[in-house]
């Protein structure tokens, strides 16, 4: 009796059948962030998105932000825990576009892996339709690419790409800072999706499995290191609405994502040249997590300055008289709000600032003071 044929594919370690089963898995979450401007469904070549209602702006401009989770991931798959990986790209993606004041519209997703598990796959979208879903943002595509042979069985990388839209005459930016403008931090969740590799390193060298117990955490070490990113697209959105629009009228001139690079850096990026600003940082206390792996590092919080944001997820820069209105309804949003500097232009004072980071030559930023004791 001849030999059943061989699927040439699968013998190369490519399961096309448990792709298919994993957008079976997901279709229910994905579906879930679609409004009716999206058509077509799930599973074409293309996600369609009507741009129609984009001909109420006099002269709308596409903002697109693109990005990864980093080596987060890695926690994840050490203790197969893939259901918050999802809400940290979404975060790295959309949060990006509403600095400049703009509004997601929608996201597309790519998930490579060494082996397609569906169960796993259907967990990380899952928790991006999640966190779409919470910013107004509809998750339109994606791809799973299996790579055997390039990433272990146990291996993946997410990374996803996401489109909004703001008025030509409302985006925010450096342009719109004045001198006196308020700079107002809102709280991180923990790390978000920066400086893992020196995570990992500080775990690793302290022989620290990611099961182990974190006394400091209650809960395991892979579980709290896997906190995920905090989602501040909404009510950023609401604030710029509530403060007056964002136009040269409006409260909020400026906003910032404190990402890789920290909270000098990524201000920095949004001031104007000439401009100066020294966060205070006596205006807060370092989340735990911060503090706990710096002391096992037996480091510094102010050597981590450049990688992680040390508990300020998001800087705005806010008119003087709207910032005792921006810090309240930003508390009142969930969001803890408070103010680290005020912006001055002119003769800055003597000493070290941070300027000219990613590319872009604006303000000049440092950090002054020491870390407040208590919890902010």
């Amino acid at each position: 009796m001849a030999a059943s044929p061989t699927n040439p594919y699968s013998e190369a370690g490519v399961d096309t059948a448990a792709g298919d089963l994993a957008v079976e898995l997901m279709k229910s979450s994905v579906r879930a962030t679609h409004g009716p401007e999206v058509l077509g469904g799930v599973g074409g070549f293309a996600g369609l998105f009507d741009a129609s209602a984009l001909r109420d702006f006099r002269r709308p401009l596409l903002a697109t932000s693109t990005d990864g989770v980093g080596t987060k991931v890695a926690i994840a798959q050490a203790i197969d825990k893939h259901d918050t990986i999802g809400q940290d790209l979404v975060g790295m993606v959309v949060d990006d576009i509403v600095v400049v004041g703009a509004k997601p519209l929608f996201m597309t997703d790519y998930i490579a892996c060494g082996k397609v598990v569906p169960e796993r796959i259907a967990d990380i979208v899952r928790g991006i339709a999640q966190a779409c879903s919470a910013t107004g943002t509809a998750l339109v595509g994606g791809e799973t690419a299996e790579h055997p042979g390039l990433l272990g069985p146990r291996d993946y990388d997410v990374a996803g790409a996401a489109t909004g839209v703001v008025e030509a005459d409302a985006i925010l930016g450096a342009e719109l800072v004045q001198d006196g403008d308020a700079v107002i931090a809102v709280a991180s969740s923990g790390l978000h999706s920066n400086g893992y590799s020196l995570v990992r390193h500080i775990v690793t060298r302290a022989g620290i499995g990611y099961g182990d117990n974190a006394a400091d955490f209650g809960t395991t070490w892979g579980e709290a290191l896997l906190e995920p990113t905090r989602l501040y697209t909404l009510p950023l959105l609401r604030l710029i609405e509530q403060l007056g629009g964002s136009s040269g009228n409006g409260g909020v001139h400026a906003l910032s994502h404190v990402t890789g690079g920290g909270i000098a850096a990524n201000l920095a990026r949004v001031l104007p040249q000439g401009s100066w600003v020294e966060v205070d940082r006596s205006s807060w206390s370092p989340s735990p997590v911060f503090r706990v792996l710096s002391d096992i590092a037996g480091s510094t919080l102010e050597s981590a300055e450049g990688t992680w944001n040390l508990g300020i997820g998001f800087l705005a820069v806010i008119a003087a008289d709207k910032k005792d209105a921006a810090i309240a309804a930003l508390n009142a949003e969930g969001m803890p709000s408070w103010q680290v500097g005020t912006v001055g232009f002119g003769p800055r004072p003597t000493g070290e600032f941070e300027q000219g980071a990613k590319g872009v030559d604006g303000g000049a930023v440092r950090l002054v003071g020491a870390y407040a004791d208590g919890a902010k």
